[in-house]
């Protein structure tokens, strides 16, 4: 399989890499229908974060389940899921506790940009769709995967509430994302 992989400051390469698969009762194995470059992709592409080893590239993901683990129980190949950028268990006190990126047992999902992915603690990071979306619809979902959670734990832990005044700093994706509020 070929996926992206940052070398270092503006050195990408799409070069082979290992087939994903299941590593752990409690993984998933899913096709990717979209991937895309978060602006955290970025700092070390511009040379603003140290690479220190060729790392495989992409966070934000979308796509079908494939195949899951003998522990998986919320999820079932064929579905259509959406992804977080952070494997969480949630069933830890942080996740509990609704800050699911504090896991106690959290993974970083980092190799989205290939065209199948494994993702670890699938029950607490997958989230499945009601059906297959239309596929003009999964750019929209993909959004989903990294820049609505982000923004809205941050307007959640602002305590932004209705006919609140809101400054949000920045016009990234996640600015705009809190644009509405």
């Amino acid at each position: 399989m070929r996926g992206a992989v940052l070398h270092g400051p503006r050195d990408v390469r799409f070069e082979e890499r290992d087939e994903p698969r299941i590593k752990t009762p409690t993984d998933a194995v899913i096709q990717m229908s979209a991937a895309c470059v978060c602006g955290s992709d970025l700092w070390p592409y511009r040379g603003a974060n140290a690479i220190t080893r060729p790392m495989p590239m992409g966070h934000e993901y979308c796509g079908v389940v494939e195949e899951v683990g003998g522990a998986v129980s919320s999820i079932e190949p064929g579905q259509f899921v959406i992804g977080s950028f952070f494997a969480s268990d949630n069933t830890c006190p942080h996740c509990r506790a609704g800050y699911q990126t504090s896991c106690q047992h959290t993974e970083l999902v980092g190799d989205a940009q290939a065209p199948r992915l494994r993702v670890p603690l699938a029950d607490g990071t997958l989230v499945a769709t009601p059906a297959a979306p239309p596929q003009e619809l999964v750019p929209s979902l993909l959004t989903l995967s990294d820049v609505m959670g982000t923004g809205w734990f941050a307007a959640d832990a602002a305590h932004v509430k209705p006919g609140a005044t809101v400054v949000v700093v920045g016009d990234g994706a996640v600015g705009l994302a809190l644009e509405p509020f």
